[in-house]
C-alpha cells in the first residue's frame, strides 16, 4: 500500500507533467476567451459559444486529468476501461455546459457561487470517474475528509474566478479568472489524489490482464489537445469571418463608428482622420463627446434616420457632417452603426447658390427678389422704417464714355459707399442698372432717415469728386417712410420712386422725401404717360411747320415740323412737358416714325425748292432700323431726299456714337442732308463736327435771346458763325423775336434764321385754306 501523491516527484514522468500542466492553463484561457465573447453576442449566437466553452474546458480538464495519470511510473501496472473514460469526459463538459448557462449574460455573486459548485462537481465527477476506470491489481480506497475539502477549495477558486470575470475588464477579465481556475483543478486534482490509496490485490490480475492497453490514451489525448486548439482557431475564425466588420469598414470612404450600450467599440481610420485624433482616443467614449447636433439637442440619432451635427468645439461652423444609424449584429452582438459623412462642400456650394439666387452677381448686395421679401417681412413685422430709392447721376455718361468695364467698377464702388454708410441690420439692394434701394430699420422719425440720406449724400461727394475722377459719379435720393407714406409695399415703392423722381428734378445730388403734393404730382405724370401712349392710336397728335428763312432777304427756303399734343381733357401739352416723358418710356420712337412719314408725306406736295426739317430723338438712334425707317418714309411719300433735313442733338453721340455714326453715314448716302440741332449747350465738341461732315449748324435760341443785352452771348454767337464758316457749314439762328435781334445777326454774317419774328408754326402753309405765305424783311 502507497500514497499517490508521495510518487509524484519520484514515481512520474515530469514532462508528462508539465504537458498536463500547459494543456490545463491552455484549456482555461480558451474558456475565458469564448465565455468573453458570449456577453456580447445576441442571445442565439451566445448559446453557440456556451457549448463551445463547455467542450473546450470539459476536455481541457479531462485531458489534464488523464496526462497526469499518463506521467506515472510506478511498479503496478495500470490499464484504464475505455466506457468510463469516455464517460468522465461528458460527465465534465456537461457539468461546465449547465454552469456556464446558469451563470448567464450579466453574472451576479450568487450566480457566481452557483456556477462554481458546478464546475467543482463536475471536475470532481469526471476525476472520480476517470480513477474509477482504472484497471489494476489492486483496490481503490479513499478517505472522504480530503476529498470533501479539495471539492471545497475548488469550488472557492472557481467562485472567485466567476466573479473576477464578471468584474474585470479587458485582459485582466481572461488572464485573472483563467489562474484562478487553473488552481481550483489543480486543489482538486491533486488533494483528491492525496485521498486516494491503492491497496494491492492479487486476485484482481486476471482483470488487469484482460484490459486493453493504455497505449490508446497518448493519442487519444493528442487528438483532444488538437481539437481543443482547433476549437479556439474557429472561434476566431468566427469571429472575424462571420461578425467583426473592420475591414469593411476600412473600405468604405465615409468615415464609420460600431457603438454598444451609448459607446464606441471600434472605428475606421476615416473617423480618426476626421476627429483628428488615433482611434484609440476614439474607443470606449460616446459619440456626444465628439459630435453636437445642429438644433442644439442632446446628441442621438434615431434609427433609420440621419441628422445634421458639427464637432463639439469647432470654430469653424461651415462643417457640417450628416450621420445616419443602423442597427446591425457585430461580432455577435446588436450594435449601432454610425456612418458620418462630411456635407461641409456641399453645404458651402448649396449656401453659394442660394446666395446668388438672391444676391447681385456684380455687387454682391441683395437683387431685387431678394428685396421683396425683406421688405414683405419688414412690413408684416409692423416696425417703422424709411424705405430709400437711389439713381446714380451721370452713370450712363460713364458707362457710354469709358465703357461697361468701368461702368460695373462704379456700381462696385457706390456698392462699397451704400454698406459702409448703413447701419448693420439695414438692407441694401441693387434692383436694376443704377437703381439702389435701403430699408432703414428702426426710425422713430424723419430726422433718421434725412441722417443716413445726408451720410450717404456726403460720402458721394467726398468719393465721387468729378474734378479729380472723371468717372465719378452723384446719386439722387428719394425717401418714403413706413407707415405714414404706405401700408403696403407697392404704394410704398411708388411713393418712394416718386420722391426720387422729385430730387432728379430739384437738380439732382439732392434727398427729397414723399408728401401729398408730390403723389398728386405723381399721379399726374403717370396719367400723362398712360395718354401719352395712345396719343396716335386716338389721333391727338398733330403736326405744324416754323419757316425757316433766309436773314438777309427774309424769304422762305424751308420749314421745321413741329409736334403738337391736343389732350381731350388738357388741351394743347406744351411739347416741353411731354417729349422728356416720351422719350423716358420709349414711345418717341413710335411718335418720332410717325412725325416723319407725316412730315415727308406733306412736304412732298409742297414747292421742289422748299425743304423740311425734323427733329430726330437720341432715343431712335438706338433702334439699328433708323436709316431703314427714313428710306420708307422718302419711298412712301415720293420725297426728293435733298429735301429732307434730319436735327439730331450731340447728345446722339454719347451712348453709342460709332453706332450713331455708321446711320447718320447711312442716311447722308441716301441723300438726305444732317444738322446739328441746339449747339453750344451740353456736351458740345469739335471732334464731332470732324468726325462727322453735317450739312448745318444751329445755334440755340438760348444765346440769341440774349444777344441784345449779353455781350458774351454775342462773342459766342459770333465764335459759333465763325466756326461754322471755317468747317464750311451753313448756320442757322433759332429763337429770332425781334428786328434787332436779325440785324445784330446779319451783321455777325449769319446767313438763315428762324423763329417767331418771321412767323408762328402754322399747319400745312401750302394747303388751300393756309393763310398767306411770306415773312417779315424789315422790323
Amino acid at each position: 500500500m502507497f500514497n499517490v501523491l508521495e510518487c509524484v516527484i519520484y514515481d512520474h514522468d515530469l514532462r508528462l507533467v508539465l504537458i498536463a500542466a500547459l494543456v490545463c492553463i491552455l484549456g482555461n484561457i480558451c474558456l475565458f476567451v469564448v465565455l468573453n465573447r458570449s456577453t456580447f453576442c445576441v442571445e442565439t449566437r451566445r448559446r453557440h459559444w456556451l457549448v463551445v466553452a463547455a467542450l473546450a474546458q470539459g476536455v481541457g480538464v479531462w485531458a489534464t486529468h488523464f496526462v497526469a495519470m499518463l506521467a506515472y511510473r510506478g511498479a503496478m501496472p495500470i490499464r484504464f476501461d475505455i466506457a468510463l473514460t469516455l464517460l468522465s469526459v461528458a460527465i465534465a463538459v456537461g457539468f461546465f455546459w449547465a454552469s456556464f448557462r446558469w451563470l448567464g449574460k450579466a453574472p451576479t455573486t450568487a450566480r457566481c457561487a452557483v456556477a462554481a459548485a458546478g464546475a467543482s462537481i463536475g471536475v470532481a465527477a469526471m476525476h472520480f470517474t476517470g480513477m474509477a476506470s482504472i484497471i489494476a491489481p489492486a483496490r481503490v480506497t479513499y478517505d472522504l475528509v480530503p476529498i470533501l475539502v479539495s471539492l471545497l477549495l475548488s469550488w472557492l477558486c472557481f467562485w472567485g474566478a466567476f466573479v473576477a470575470f464578471a468584474r474585470s475588464a479587458g485582459w485582466q477579465r481572461i488572464a485573472l479568472p483563467a489562474a484562478l481556475a487553473v488552481l481550483a483543478i489543480v486543489v482538486l486534482h491533486f488533494t483528491a489524489m492525496s485521498a486516494t490509496t491503492l491497496v494491492p490485490d492479487p486476485t484482481r490480475g486476471d482483470a488487469l490482464g484482460g484490459a486493453a492497453s493504455r497505449d490508446w490514451l497518448v493519442p487519444a489525448i493528442v487528438l483532444a489537445n488538437l481539437a481543443l486548439v482547433a476549437l479556439a482557431l474557429t472561434g476566431s475564425l468566427i469571429d472575424r469571418w462571420l461578425t467583426d466588420a473592420h475591414g469593411l469598414a476600412e473600405a468604405t470612404l465615409e468615415a464609420l463608428a460600431i457603438t454598444h450600450d451609448g459607446h464606441i467599440v471600434e472605428v475606421n481610420h476615416q473617423l480618426g482622420d476626421l476627429l483628428g485624433v488615433s482611434s484609440g482616443a476614439i474607443l470606449g467614449s460616446a459619440p456626444g463627446d465628439w459630435f453636437v447636433r445642429l438644433d442644439g439637442s442632446p446628441f442621438a440619432v434615431p434609427e433609420g434616420a440621419s441628422v445634421e451635427a458639427r464637432l463639439r468645439g469647432a470654430a469653424d461652423e461651415d462643417q457640417i457632417f450628416e450621420i445616419g444609424t443602423r442597427t446591425i449584429e457585430y461580432r455577435g452582438r446588436s450594435c449601432q452603426v454610425l456612418a458620418i459623412r462630411d456635407l461641409s462642400d456641399r453645404k458651402r456650394a448649396q449656401r453659394a447658390i442660394e446666395h446668388l439666387a438672391s444676391h447681385d452677381a456684380l455687387t454682391d448686395l441683395a437683387n431685387r427678389s431678394q428685396f421683396t421679401l425683406t421688405l414683405d417681412d419688414a412690413i408684416a413685422a409692423g416696425t417703422p422704417f424709411a424705405l430709400l430709392a437711389l439713381d446714380l447721376d451721370r452713370f450712363k455718361a460713364v458707362n457710354d464714355i469709358f465703357g461697361h468695364a468701368a461702368g460695373d467698377e462704379v456700381l462696385r464702388r457706390v456698392a462699397d459707399l451704400l454698406r459702409a454708410a448703413v447701419r448693420g441690420d439695414d438692407i441694401v439692394a441693387r434692383v436694376g442698372g443704377d437703381e439702389f434701394l435701403i430699408i432703414q430699420r428702426a426710425v422713430t422719425a424723419p430726422d433718421d432717415a434725412r441722417r443716413l440720406a445726408t451720410r450717404i449724400l456726403e460720402d458721394f461727394a467726398e468719393e465721387m469728386d468729378v474734378a479729380r475722377d472723371p468717372m465719378a459719379v452723384g446719386v439722387s435720393i428719394g425717401v418714403a417712410l413706413f407707415p405714414a407714406d404706405g401700408a403696403d409695399a407697392k404704394t410704398l415703392q411708388r411713393n418712394a420712386d416718386t420722391a426720387l423722381y422729385r430730387a432728379k428734378n430739384n437738380g439732382r445730388g439732392v434727398a427729397a422725401f414723399f408728401d401729398q403734393e408730390m403723389d398728386e404730382l405723381a399721379r399726374e405724370r403717370r396719367a400723362l404717360e398712360h395718354d401719352l401712349r395712345h396719343a396716335i392710336g386716338r389721333d391727338e397728335l398733330r403736326i405744324v411747320f416754323q419757316p425757316l428763312v433766309a436773314t438777309a432777304f427774309g424769304s422762305i427756303v424751308g420749314y421745321e415740323a413741329l409736334l403738337r399734343w391736343d389732350h381731350p381733357e388738357r388741351g394743347e401739352v406744351p411739347p416741353d412737358d411731354f417729349i422728356p416723358i416720351a422719350e423716358e418710356i420709349g414711345a418717341i420712337v413710335q411718335i418720332g416714325e410717325w412725325v416723319l412719314r407725316r412730315a415727308c408725306m406733306t412736304a412732298a406736295t409742297w414747292p421742289d425748292t422748299i425743304s423740311v426739317a425734323v427733329n430726330v430723338s437720341t432715343i431712335q438712334f438706338q433702334v439699328p432700323n433708323l436709316p431703314t425707317l427714313v428710306r420708307d418714309a422718302l419711298q412712301e411719300s415720293g420725297l426728293d431726299p435733298h429735301r429732307l433735313e434730319l436735327e439730331i442733338t450731340e447728345t446722339a453721340f454719347l451712348r453709342n456714337r460709332q453706332g450713331a455714326l455708321r446711320a447718320l453715314h447711312a442716311i447722308r448716302d441716301m441723300g438726305v442732308r444732317v444738322a446739328m440741332d441746339d449747339f453750344g449747350t451740353g456736351y458740345s465738341s469739335l471732334s464731332n463736327l470732324k468726325a462727322f461732315p453735317f450739312d448745318k449748324i444751329k445755334i440755340d435760341k438760348s444765346f440769341v435771346s440774349s444777344i441784345d443785352n449779353d455781350e458774351a452771348a454775342r462773342s459766342i454767337v459770333r465764335a459759333i458763325i465763325g466756326l461754322g464758316r471755317s468747317f464750311n457749314m451753313p448756320i442757322v439762328a433759332e429763337g429770332v423775336e425781334t428786328a434787332a435781334q436779325r440785324q445784330m445777326l446779319l451783321d455777325e454774317g449769319c446767313p438763315q434764321a428762324q423763329g417767331y419774328y418771321f412767323g408762328h408754326p402754322a399747319a400745312d402753309p401750302y394747303a388751300d385754306d393756309a393763310p398767306p405765305r411770306g415773312a417779315r424783311a424789315d422790323g
